[in-house]
């Protein structure tokens, strides 16, 4: 099992055995567009990420919102940026919910940095933000997102015809959540906030 917080990760932070998340800062832009960049045709039709400095600087100005969290997944061997994830629209009062949008870079794809990755956001968003659910839409044909969806206990809610537009055009997505409680069971050892 991942560890949710380790003394490898920089202050703050949580760490597993290969990554670490972060908040984004402007020094990572060159990193990270290269990445998004190289991994364009990767990511279509699927998302669409910030790959230039203004949507870039737009990036940053969203993580000042309140109801916007961005984290970067990391390697630990070398701090090179493998992926991020976005907790967005959070809702807080009686609804404690948000969005889980993410994406992998190309280069580290399908060799599980996501996968522990998700799991140190959930932490996040469960512990930190002390929400009570997210919920990720994925188109239906990107399996690789299903199955990180799943793996890391979302289930699937239903389907929303023409949903997102993602490249100009209208696209069905799958609804995907978990809830604390869920993610709790299946994370035994971590102690629950108060709700």
């Amino acid at each position: 099992m991942t560890d949710l917080v380790t003394p490898h990760a920089p202050a703050g932070l949580r760490s597993g055995s290969r990554v670490y998340i972060r908040h984004p800062a402007a020094g990572d832009e060159a990193e990270f567009t290269a990445l998004m960049r190289a991994s364009r045709s990767f990511h279509k039709p699927w998302a669409s990420a910030p790959h230039d400095h203004e949507r870039f600087s737009a990036y940053l100005e969203d993580t000042t919102r309140e109801d916007f969290v961005a984290l970067l997944v990391c390697r630990l061997e070398d701090d090179a940026i493998v992926g991020f994830f976005n907790i967005s629209q959070i809702v807080r009062r009686l609804f404690q919910s948000a969005y889980l949008g993410y994406a992998a870079g190309k280069p580290f794809a399908g060799q599980g940095y996501m996968r522990e990755g998700i799991q140190l956001v959930l932490a996040a968003a469960f512990l930190d933000l002390e929400l009570h659910r997210v919920e990720a839409n994925i188109q239906p044909g990107n399996e690789p997102s299903i199955a990180l969806a799943r793996g890391a206990g979302f289930h699937r809610e239903g389907f929303s015809p023409r949903y997102l537009k993602i490249g100009g055009r209208w696209r069905d997505h799958e609804r995907w959540a978990i809830l604390v409680e869920d993610w709790l069971a299946s994370n035994p050892n971590v102690s629950r906030y108060p709700v």
